[in-house]
């Protein structure tokens, strides 16, 4: 097994293609964009289905890659959240196959 980050980022789906835009900018080699269905933060709850314009939808975007690839991604992702509503995590994790990350 082979140590890697793993990246998670829960934001507005209005902002992911931007969010997506700086994974490949920092290198990353791939991400999957998975719909957020329903959460509670800040004191509230949210679901998709309550939002008719869809508006307020989120997505979850999960990456994986190198120290250095995901590092180089935290600074503009951090500039991306003061904009929009997001949670973001980054954590270590092992993985079969480095050369796909």
């Amino acid at each position: 097994m082979h140590k890697k980050l793993r990246l998670e980022l829960i934001i507005e789906r209005m902002a992911y293609k931007r969010a997506c835009r700086i994974l490949e900018a920092a290198g990353l080699k791939g991400y999957t964009v998975l719909p957020a269905m329903a959460g509670f933060g800040g004191g509230s709850r949210w679901q998709r289905d309550n939002d008719i314009s869809a508006t307020r939808d989120m997505v979850v975007i999960v990456t994986i890659g190198s120290d250095d690839t995901v590092k180089a991604s935290l600074e503009q992702l951090q500039s991306l959240l003061g904009a929009h509503i997001g949670v973001l995590n980054v954590a270590p994790v092992e993985v079969l196959r480095p050369e796909r990350f």
